[in-house]
C-alpha cells in the first residue's frame, strides 16, 4: 500500500512512517522539515496549507495518515499565544489534506487526534481535566473542529485518540478500544503508531479509537 504521512518528521508521525516501512509498506513523508526515514521513504519538504505541494505528494496514494500537532510548550503556548506552527494547523492543514484527497481520489484516512476529545472529556483524572481547560483549551478547540470535519468528509476515515503520550520503547500492544474507556493514561508513541498502521491496513471505516497502554 503506498500511504502518505502528513506530520511525519517528528514524534508518533516519524514513528508511524517506520512502522509501516517495517510492514512493506511504500511511504510519503511529509512535513515542513525533512526529518531522517532512511532511503526506503520519499521524503517531500513542504507545508501542509501549500496546496501545490500536497497535491503532488498526494498523487498515486492509497491512504493518508494525518498526524499534525504543536510540539511547543503548551503552557508557553498558552502564555505567548505564539508556537513553530500556526495554533489552528490540526483543523487548517486536516481541511487541506482532505480537499487533496478528494481532488486525487484518495479514500482511506487515518487521523490522529487525542484522549479527552468529546465524550472521553469525561474520563480523564481531574489533573487532566485541569491540563486541557487551563494549558490547552485552544489546541482542544482545534482538535474538536478537526475531527468534526473528518466526520463529515464523506472518506474512510479513522481517528485515533491516544492518551498521554511518551518516547520509552516498547513491545507491548497497545489496548485499542472503541468504547471511549481507557485503562491507563499513557502511551507510547511507537504503540500508537503501530495501532495507527494496523487501521491503515483495516477495511472498516467510521471509527474513533482509544490507544493506551494496558493495564498491569
Amino acid at each position: 500500500m503506498k500511504v502518505l504521512v502528513v506530520g511525519a518528521s517528528r514524534g508518533t508521525g516519524a514513528e508511524l512512517v517506520a512502522e509501516l516501512v517495517e510492514r512493506g509498506h511504500l511511504v510519503t513523508a511529509f512535513s515542513r522539515s525533512p526529518g531522517d526515514h532512511g532511503a526506503d521513504v520519499r521524503t517531500v519538504t513542504g507545508d501542509v496549507l501549500d496546496a501545490d505541494a500536497l497535491g503532488k505528494a498526494m498523487v498515486g496514494q492509497d491512504a493518508v495518515a494525518v498526524t499534525l500537532g504543536i510540539p511547543d510548550n503548551p503552557f508557553l503556548v498558552r502564555l505567548t499565544r505564539r508556537a513553530s506552527s500556526r495554533l489552528d494547523v490540526r483543523s487548517a492543514g486536516t481541511r487541506a489534506v482532505l480537499d487533496a484527497m478528494h481532488q486525487h481520489g484518495v479514500r482511506r484516512l487515518v487521523v490522529q487526534s487525542t484522549y479527552g476529545i468529546g465524550d472521553t472529556y469525561r474520563h480523564l483524572p481531574l489533573a487532566l481535566k485541569a491540563f486541557f481547560t487551563l494549558a490547552i483549551r485552544p489546541q482542544v478547540d482545534d482538535h474538536e473542529r478537526q475531527e468534526q470535519m473528518v466526520r463529515d468528509s464523506g472518506l474512510a476515515w479513522t481517528i485515533v485518540r491516544p492518551t498521554v503520550l511518551h518516547d520509552d520503547a516498547t513491545a507491548e500492544p497497545a489496548y485499542v478500544g472503541t468504547d471511549d474507556a481507557a485503562p491507563t493514561m499513557k502511551v507510547s508513541r511507537r504503540q500508537v503508531a503501530r495501532a495507527e498502521a494496523d487501521a491503515l491496513e483495516d477495511g472498516r471505516s467510521g471509527r474513533v479509537l482509544t490507544v493506551t497502554a494496558r493495564a498491569a
